[in-house]
């Protein structure tokens, strides 16, 4: 019966449901949080982020399940496009909206400072991790450590900032986009531009805009998801995650070769989309099977399978 609830002691029966949901982040949220809602909504038994969003950020945040999970970490390696606010002349213990004002200064920036700042942050640097991160130290993540009033030295990591526009200044408000490699804070970057600029700062606002080749077309909201009469229709199908690769399709026979983890001469039946050795995503027909290693002499080496793809 709809909205009957479980006898006590009967545990809930999970779905095993496969694909990406392009979820719209909101305010407020942690990614963990918007992760347990939207398997509730879909009763999903295997599910998983790629990559966290701080909880005052918004924005595209892929979240897979079933056989997507496995190629999760391809997220987590992946450039990541932000829209962000830098409030200038403004300091936070968090380098955010939700911590506390340290201090306060004038704002007193050219546009040509701010042109001249924002050049030397482009390309390679290094990057110190803040306090008010999930980052490990002893098992313990070192934001535990900031809200104890516990301050630890932190060693400066090389990240890159392939990207870094200028978008709109409204003081104390500077508008900035930044594509950037995995492992990189924008809060730090936001303080950071400030104290080059003489007046401190910190993020007043945090959108991410893409990851890897995802973008917020398609991106599905938590109350859209809840309203929607069919959930399971807004879900992209595993492969969205491996747009970026190379296709290659199997005969039959080899598709079977392929599910049993064999290594792979191709020949002339196989259709090779052209590039350099990699990795690639393979098929049988319309299936995806999972993701392999083109080597030399065209050879294929199975790297991840679809449990799910059925024998040809």
């Amino acid at each position: 019966m709809a909205g009957a609830k479980r006898p006590p002691g009967i545990k809930r029966v999970r779905d095993l449901v496969d694909g990406v949901l392009l979820l719209d982040k909101p305010v407020g949220w942690s990614s963990n949080d918007a992760l347990i809602k939207a398997k509730r909504v879909l009763n999903a038994k295997k599910a998983g982020h790629t990559g966290t969003l701080d909880p005052f950020a918004t924005g595209l945040l892929p979240l897979c399940f079933g056989e997507a999970t496995k190629f999760s970490q391809d997220l987590l390696e992946a450039d990541k496009t932000y829209e962000t606010v830098v409030h200038l002349g403004q300091t936070t213990d968090t380098g955010d909206t939700e911590g506390e004002v340290l201090e306060t200064r004038d704002v007193n920036v050219t546009q040509e400072q701010i042109d001249a700042v924002l050049a030397q942050f482009r390309g390679p640097i290094m990057q110190t991790p803040p306090m008010y991160s999930a980052l490990k130290r002893d098992g313990k993540p070192l934001y535990e450590y900031a809200r104890a009033g516990i301050t630890l030295e932190r060693e400066a990591r090389p990240v890159t900032i392939h990207k870094l526009e200028f978008i709109r200044y409204e003081a104390p408000f500077l508008t900035l986009s930044v594509m950037c490699s995995k492992g990189t804070y924008i809060r730090v970057l936001g303080e950071d531009i400030g104290a080059a600029l003489g007046c401190g700062a910190h993020l007043n606002a945090l959108r991410r805009t893409q990851v890897g080749s995802l973008t917020l077309a398609g991106v599905v909201t938590l109350d859209e998801l809840t309203a929607h009469e069919a959930p399971f229709g807004l879900l992209a199908p595993v492969d969205a995650l491996l747009s970026s690769f190379p296709a290659v399709q199997l005969t039959e026979e080899l598709a079977k070769r392929f599910l049993h983890g064999q290594r792979i001469a191709l020949g002339k039946e196989e259709v090779v989309v052209p590039g350099e050795p990699g990795r690639v995503r393979v098929y049988h027909d319309t299936k995806l099977l999972g993701t392999g290693q083109l080597q030399e002499y065209s050879i294929l080496a199975p790297e991840r399978l679809i449990a799910t793809a059925q024998q040809p």
